[in-house]
């Protein structure tokens, strides 16, 4: 994995709506920048963002790329109307939570149709909040077995919180995990636990949402806070930070990505964007030094 990732979740029209044309445009920027790592769901955009990452990484050699995905939903017809989502314009496809044998080896097939690949690199169990011994006892030997056998690279599970993937690690063979939200510059009190476990068991830590969906990114203006408008006592704090990042000669998602990189439980964050102009701001983020000042004077604000 580079050490930022380009994660898709835009590409299914997250929130607002974007072309196949944008797509492309910011798949060939992230490539151009250095980025070999790509990041995506069934989930996301219902099968959408599968599709056009699918698409516009076509024209680039299989073997120079890390593509991940996940399972644990599948992707099927509504019975009724579907339900409300976050993604905008989407297929007319339910996400349906399973975790079983059968489920994740059809799910793997599905997204490498939509992806129009052989293979997926990395195989993340998708979101087991509620559903922590069904994908303990199927999912996740499933994906071992399949890691195993050589048809993928590596077993991870991707989650928004600590607590299930504390227990993950003691009792699943995982080669990485994907932590959304939870070691930011903004949130990050859970998940010392798990990062020190990672790091004794050499288990590759990759952060995703490291803008709090949009809060890091422009408190000013996108006040969404884990994919929900941000609490006054959030939205503050995020204030406070982006001041004190000012006050440094630094920008907020500067400060942000240098926050994730910094740990060194750390392999890799995956960045979402939307344009060609956001993944090339990130990607220099990244190599922007962040005075020491600032971290020392971050912990006032703790």
């Amino acid at each position: 994995m580079t050490r930022i990732g380009l994660g898709c979740a835009p590409f299914g029209n997250l929130f607002t709506e974007v072309s196949d044309e944008d797509v492309q445009a910011t798949v060939d920027t992230a490539w151009e920048g250095g980025v070999r790592f790509f990041d995506t769901a069934p989930l996301y955009g219902h099968g959408l963002s599968e599709i056009r990452l699918g698409q516009a990484l076509a024209k680039y050699p299989r073997n120079e790329y890390v593509l991940a995905s996940k399972v644990g939903r599948l992707l099927r017809n509504p019975i009724e109307q579907i339900s409300p989502s976050i993604f905008r314009n989407v297929p007319k496809l339910e996400p349906i939570f399973d975790y079983s044998r059968d489920a994740v080896l059809t799910s793997i097939d599905e997204s490498l149709k939509r992806l129009n690949v052989d293979y997926l690199d990395v195989v993340h169990v998708h979101d087991p909040d509620d559903h922590e011994d069904w994908a303990v006892s199927e999912a996740f030997p499933t994906l071992v077995k399949l890691r195993d056998e050589g048809v993928i690279k590596a077993v991870g599970c991707g989650m928004n919180q600590t607590s299930a993937l504390v227990r993950f690690v003691h009792e699943v063979d995982l080669d990485c995990l994907l932590l959304a939200g939870r070691y930011t510059v903004l949130d990050n009190a859970s998940s010392s636990e798990l990062l020190h476990l990672c790091s004794e068991a050499n288990i590759g830590v990759v952060l995703g949402g490291i803008f709090n969906s949009g809060l890091l990114a422009n408190p000013a203006k996108n006040k969404t806070f884990d994919y929900v408008e941000a609490t006054p006592g959030v939205l503050e704090k995020a204030q406070a930070i982006s001041v004190l990042a000012q006050s440094h000669g630094v920008s907020l998602p500067q400060v942000a990505v240098q926050f994730g990189l910094r740990h060194p439980a750390v392999s890799s964050i995956v960045i979402g964007a939307r344009t060609s102009s956001e993944i090339s701001e990130d990607i220099a983020f990244a190599f922007q030094a962040v005075p020491d000042e600032f971290w020392i004077d971050l912990l006032t604000l703790s």
